[in-house]
């Protein structure tokens, strides 16, 4: 169980993160299969599905809380050396994915899946790199239930498929930084007794996460779905996808000032990063 919280606590972090895909680390992690599985089962296998799920959404929910502060002062102080960490912990699970394809004769179906995901990925940090738009309206407002409804859902289906960033997808539509501020602001207001605060922190939160969860278990099942009829031509476009991944991580981010002890010590992030996720992925 501790194990899975430590899975799920990664991938939680990943999805705060934009450029940095939660589906890649369920994959790095091992669990990626497993994950949708359960989500698109949940009524059939109540029971097991629960007992997987739990441990995982706990982890995530405790990394989201709790560590969003030191993942935001690590960006803000040791930006190359962290983003170096996230590399190597989506490196550190690729040797998992491979076994899953190995023996797999080449076929231009593959190749093409790989090529168009990697492709995809790359794209999307592009655009995030020149995103300018202005903040998204978050406030309490009856045409807002259903803009964040519809928002979450995106931002949750992008979230569960590997490789796609959905906090650079919040980000692309302009809402990454009102949501992310609300978070932050209902927190503080739950910890002061705010009842105003924890009400309009409510009046944003509640539509979106709705809209979250709708959208986590319509892209599962569509996924699961995509798994049990063309499983190689998934697998290789997952490896597409986490191939992007560091090069699109790198482009969407801060790197700070490079110089000899911070190239030095983001070596070594990567080597712990790509450690853990190989250890956790076995």
């Amino acid at each position: 169980m501790i194990k899975d919280i430590l899975k799920g606590a990664v991938i939680g972090v990943a999805n705060i993160i934009p450029g940095v895909s939660g589906g890649t680390m369920a994959v790095s992690m091992g669990i990626y299969d497993k994950l949708i599985h359960s989500l698109t089962n949940l009524r059939k296998d109540f029971k097991n599905s629960i007992r997987f799920l739990l441990p995982v959404l706990a982890g995530a929910a405790i990394a989201i809380v709790a560590l969003s502060f030191v993942i935001e002062w690590m960006f803000a102080n040791y930006p190359l050396q962290t983003n170096f960490l996230f590399i190597g912990l989506i490196i550190g699970g690729l040797p998992a994915i491979l076994k899953k394809v190995k023996g797999a004769k080449p076929s231009v179906g593959k190749v093409l899946a790989f090529l168009l995901f990697f492709g995809i990925v790359l794209t999307m940090a592009l655009l995030g790199d020149v995103e300018g738009s202005a903040a998204a309206d978050v406030s309490f407002s009856f045409g807002n239930l259903f803009i964040l409804f519809g928002v979450g859902i995106i931002a949750a289906a992008t979230m569960v498929i590997p490789g796609v960033s959905g906090s650079m997808m919040l980000m692309l539509l302009g809402f990454y930084e009102p949501v992310i501020s609300t978070i932050s602001n209902f927190m503080r207001a739950l910890m002061k007794f705010d009842l105003d605060g924890i009400l309009a922190g409510c009046g944003t939160l509640i539509p979106f996460g709705l809209g979250c969860v709708f959208g986590i278990f319509a892209i599962a099942k569509l996924i699961e779905i995509v798994f049990e009829r063309w499983p190689m031509l998934a697998y290789f476009a997952i490896i597409g996808l986490i191939a992007a991944s560091p090069a699109a991580i790198l482009i969407m981010s801060e790197k700070g000032t490079i110089g000899v002890v911070a190239v030095l010590t983001s070596i070594v992030t990567f080597a712990v990063g790509a450690v853990c996720a190989y250890k956790l992925s076995e």
